[in-house]
């Protein structure tokens, strides 16, 4: 959908669109609100103010959609599609993907969250490298670079949309 139609669509059709970028209803409604958009950068500039600050609830009823990293994405949602699509640069050695598994446990066990990181433009390699990394985290540490992740990934998506 280009941003002309975007900004044309009823409040129910461009929160449909949005919702995809990240399921989050507060994010999506203060988008629709803002409409109309000069540019797609000031889509994204209202995105990212949108989503400061995401709460620890809001974080985890949208970590709910995504799957492990490594996994893909199960059925055939707008959503499930960008993730197969993030995802396809993830492919890695069976020893790497063997602890990216042990790290999405670990990390699923410490915080009790799935493991979440913008994964397009990185290598399965860089990814592993980041989940150890981050496991060192306090889940107050922690939190900040999740709400981060998800913005980046939501921002990535609007983009992709909207410049479809």
């Amino acid at each position: 959908m280009d941003l002309n139609l975007f900004n044309a669509a009823s409040a129910e059709e461009a929160a449909a669109v949005l919702r995809p970028c990240v399921d989050i209803q507060r994010w999506v409604e203060q988008i629709v609100r803002q409409r109309p958009f000069a540019r797609i950068e000031d889509v994204v500039a209202a995105a990212e103010r949108a989503a400061h600050p995401w709460s620890g609830e809001e974080i985890d009823g949208a970590l709910a959609h995504h799957p492990r990293i490594g996994e893909r994405a199960a059925g055939n949602s707008t959503e499930a599609g960008m993730s197969r699509s993030e995802q396809a640069g993830v492919d890695s050695s069976a020893e790497t993907a063997r602890r990216l598994r042990v790290g999405n446990e670990a990390y699923e066990d410490k915080f009790g969250r799935v493991f979440l990181i913008r994964a397009a433009g990185r290598s399965a390699e860089e990814i592993l490298a980041e989940l150890e990394r981050r496991l060192g985290n306090s889940p107050e540490d922690e939190l900040p670079v999740i709400a981060a992740q998800l913005r980046e990934i939501a921002v990535l998506r609007l983009r992709g949309v909207l410049e479809a």
